[in-house]
């Protein structure tokens, strides 16, 4: 069993490789995971501060509706169902007609 253990010891320069390794996988994190998160963070804080009375929008609850005021503590949205306020953070997207078509293919003319 000692033996075993003896067999396994690392080498003089293993601690020079182990801490590259560290660094290549840290490097790795950064750039796949960490930074475009950043990205798309700022975006989200860009698009929310861009946001006008009268803008359509979704919330990230799914809610669609249009931009009533803007005050300092958060949005008023006007829904079909009444104006209802949330936070700034709450909106996730612009309403576009690329992305929501009104009635689509059942409410052609004919």
């Amino acid at each position: 069993m000692l033996t075993i253990f003896l067999q396994a010891a690392p080498s003089g320069d293993g601690g020079m490789t182990m801490m590259l390794m560290m660094a290549v996988m840290f490097a790795g994190f950064y750039f796949l995971m960490i930074r475009p998160q950043m990205r798309k963070q700022k975006q989200e804080k860009n698009f929310q501060e861009a946001l006008k009375v009268g803008q359509r929008v979704v919330t990230t609850s799914g809610l669609h509706g249009r931009i009533a005021q803007i005050q300092e503590d958060g949005i008023v949205l006007e829904t079909l169902s009444g104006k209802l306020k949330f936070e700034k953070a709450a909106i996730s997207r612009e309403f576009t007609q690329q992305r929501f078509p009104e009635g689509g293919a059942s409410d052609e003319k004919k």
